[in-house]
């Protein structure tokens, strides 16, 4: 998706599976899908971490609940090799004639490294992403055989039978908001996503990587009942308090530690859900041309892939395109 005139991409989320099962999973990853093509996203955000049903399953759902959405979806070099990857996109491919965009993760829960034995410390991790995420670019842009030697990874004349055509090639974005994850960014030409902080503590977009944003939208047409909707979907949770710090204690990611110092509710900015451990990033919530505003100030400062949460039902998406324009409106100074 983008807005008018301007540059601003746009994702959405898939349910996660930890918390629906079986066909009712299923259709509730399919209705977001449908709801996320009708709204012209670019595609959605598919998890993967130990307790997730394997987002390559949901993917090729996706692709065939929709005309055009292009599931993005969470590798973790932990849990195949960059071959079979770049193999399940090109497949993908060539069967719906979809593109597949990446998102390349190298944190998660340590505990769930640990027990597959391939644990790294923080910032190896993300060395070993980009020789994995190289190795997969090649793969799916050149019919010629990869050779590549590496510290984690070494490959010697691997190719693609079916490598994806030009309109069909994979975008990748990193997610990590610490200074090695923005390396890989760097390293790959990769968007690198992170998770705002509030729009007057923010700093600007690096200007030698593309950056996006992760986060939440509640809006209406007036502050009273977006309020009252958000804390409806989100009421507070004693229990979800509890496995938020259970979850901040096995966790060493930059982002996760970033969001936990972060003040509950801060105008319009809401760390509610996170901190209820429902969902993983700061919501937005208020009427529309506040939080217009506020993410407008985003996009003026250079961050232009927004990847949005999970919506509880199509009429959240109709509510945040009205800020979203307005939003794109404001970055170009027209109000």
């Amino acid at each position: 998706m983008s807005e008018p005139g301007s540059d601003i991409t746009v994702f959405g989320t898939c349910p996660p599976s930890v918390r629906e099962h079986g066909q009712d999973y299923l259709e509730r990853v399919r209705d977001v899908a449908r709801w996320s093509d009708r709204a012209g996203y670019e595609g959605v955000l598919v998890y993967t971490d130990n307790r997730s049903v394997d987002p390559w399953l949901v993917a090729q759902n996706i692709i065939q609940a929709t005309a055009r959405l292009a599931p993005l979806v969470a590798v973790q070099a932990a849990y195949m090799h960059p071959f079979t990857a770049a193999k399940l996109v090109a497949g993908l491919a060539h069967l719906y004639r979809r593109r597949v965009h990446l998102n390349i993760v190298a944190g998660g829960f340590t505990g769930d490294l640990e027990a597959m034995g391939a644990a790294l410390p923080h910032d190896a991790r993300y060395d070993r992403a980009v020789e994995y995420a190289s190795i997969m670019k090649q793969l799916l842009t050149s019919p010629e055989p990869v050779t590549f030697e590496g510290t984690y990874y070494s490959v010697a004349g691997l190719r693609l039978e079916t490598v994806p055509s030009p309109d069909l090639v994979s975008r990748f974005l990193v997610s990590g908001s610490s200074p090695a994850g923005m390396a890989a960014a760097r390293a790959l030409s990769a968007t690198g996503i992170v998770y705002p902080e509030r729009p007057e503590k923010q700093a600007p977009a690096d200007p030698a990587v593309t950056q996006g944003l992760r986060f939440g939208v509640i809006t209406r047409p007036t502050s009273a009942e977006a309020w009252k909707a958000a804390l409806a979907r989100f009421p507070e949770d004693r229990a979800g308090r509890i496995s938020h710090r259970l979850a901040m204690a096995r966790s060493d990611s930059r982002w996760h530690e970033q969001l936990s110092r972060a003040t509950e509710r801060h105008g319009t900015y809401w760390m509610g859900p996170f901190k209820h451990y429902r969902t993983f990033c700061p919501y937005f919530v208020g009427d529309y041309a506040t939080v217009g505003q506020e993410i407008g100030r985003y996009v003026a400062l250079g961050y232009r892939t927004f990847i949005l949460d999970t919506p509880a039902q199509e009429q959240d998406l109709k509510h945040t395109a009205v800020v979203l324009d307005m939003a794109g409106n404001r970055s170009r100074g027209r109000v």
